[in-house]
């Protein structure tokens, strides 16, 4: 990688430059090898402080780091974690004041020097008038079944993928490919909860909600930063790696029975935030809310969502850089510049579809009283490529406009010998 894609405009090696690392990991075989990485492969590691939710399993040990005094462990048997959010605000408990924030999942791997590359680009930001930079992204992904030579070596960043029917927004991994130009960090719209690098202050202006449990993490952290007068960037090289998988491993949703419930609460939760349904519940958010240094508003104009209307601007969906230029609209065409697109994937188990002949498959999403909003049907090519996943579900994916969200789905197979199978339906949760 050329060395004018890192920023160096200050040293960035003081014994004051404490980074205040958060990790929560739940029951993952990689937490150490990403903790001897980090330390390994920094500049400074005489100013890393670790501080680790070790939501853990009987097998696990961190014998080896009980007596470096650089760590600060929260205990806690598996059994008894309440999930992501949670285990995160409980390590923000551990916060004592460093200068710099770094929160990252337990299955990372960094380049040399990360730290220093980290600090370097923050000051360069501030530099240039951004006051609380915040680094941030879905950051490249490595394979620890095959490291080094599976580590993508170009830097990548966040792209909108679609409002799901509960509300939240999800996110999609994308190459910068320009990268090699740059030289500094290029403006975000989104947030990763797996590559956070800002200034530690930022854990007591934006503390994590302990009762959101996974899904809406993400964009609650986004419009809460940018409101708190945090400005959001992607870094322009690589700085560390991250697993994506996980394949085969334990996470909280497969031990606990009562996750539905706790997601379900979470999603609520996000939608009240967010103005998509009404607080009958009372909810008092409070330090969990929004900033005053900016609105929601202006995170919708910065970024081309609309959170009540669950809409995107085609800048957006177009994956262009932030922010979208909206400034010269009237409110009438700011309002008529979104637009509804739906976008789902139906997820069919490959029991529920035994044959190996299937030539059609009728999908068709429905109102609620049950006429069609949108049919496109599967073909012979398109079942084959679904029986080729490695998860062993069919991933039927739909996207298309639609004023309001569709109530139900259709999935009725046919096979060459057996003809029509029975439909297999399901019902979109919107609330």
């Amino acid at each position: 990688m050329k060395s004018k894609n890192i920023s160096k405009p200050t040293k960035a090696s003081k014994s004051s430059d404490k980074i205040f690392i958060s990790i929560a990991s739940y029951r993952d075989p990689q937490l150490l090898p990403t903790i001897r990485d980090c330390i390994a492969n920094a500049k400074n590691p005489e100013n890393l402080v670790f501080a680790i939710c070790w939501q853990r399993d009987e097998k696990e040990s961190l014998e080896e780091f009980t007596n470096d005094k650089r760590f600060r462990v929260i205990d806690i048997p598996c059994k008894e974690s309440k999930g992501t959010c949670w285990a995160r605000s409980l390590i923000q408990s551990k916060y004592q004041g460093e200068k710099y924030h770094l929160q990252i999942d337990s299955h990372h791997r960094f380049i040399k020097n990360w730290d220093e590359a980290c600090i370097n680009m923050i000051l360069q930001l501030q530099k240039k008038g951004h006051k609380k930079p915040l680094l941030t992204g879905y950051i490249s992904s490595f394979n620890p079944d095959n490291d080094p030579a599976e580590r993508i070596q170009i830097p990548w960043k966040m792209n909108f993928d679609r409002f799901i029917p509960e509300g939240a927004v999800f996110f999609l991994p994308a190459s910068i490919d320009d990268f090699k130009e740059r030289t500094e960090p290029l403006p975000a719209r989104f947030v990763s909860a797996h590559f956070i690098f800002t200034l530690g202050k930022w854990i007591k202006e934006v503390p994590y909600d302990p009762y959101y449990y996974f899904h809406g993490e993400e964009i609650n952290l986004a419009v809460r930063s940018f409101t708190h007068g945090y400005d959001l960037f992607h870094p322009h090289i690589v700085v560390a790696w991250h697993e994506y998988t996980r394949r085969g491993r334990s996470k909280h949703w497969d031990d606990v029975k009562a996750w539905y419930e706790l997601n379900k609460a979470s999603h609520q939760r996000n939608r009240i935030l967010f103005g998509m349904d009404e607080n009958k519940l009372g909810i008092k958010f409070g330090k969990y809310g929004f900033g005053k240094k900016r609105t929601v508003a202006d995170y919708e104009r910065y970024s081309g969502l609309c959170f009540k209307k669950r809409a995107v601007q085609r800048l957006t969906l177009d994956n262009k850089l932030a922010p979208n230029p909206n400034d010269n609209m009237t409110q009438d065409e700011y309002e008529k510049s979104f637009l509804k697109i739906f976008k789902h994937c139906i997820d069919v188990g490959y029991d529920r579809v035994p044959e190996k002949d299937y030539d059609f498959w009728c999908v068709a999403f429905k109102d609620k009283e049950g006429k069609d909003v949108y049919r496109k049907d599967a073909d012979r090519a398109e079942i084959d490529r679904m029986f080729q996943d490695p998860d062993k579900y069919c991933k039927v994916w739909r996207e298309f406009n639609c004023e309001e969200p569709p109530h139900s789905w259709i999935v009725w197979p046919h096979s060459v010998s057996k003809g029509w199978a029975d439909p297999i339906t399901g019902i979109l949760n919107h609330e």
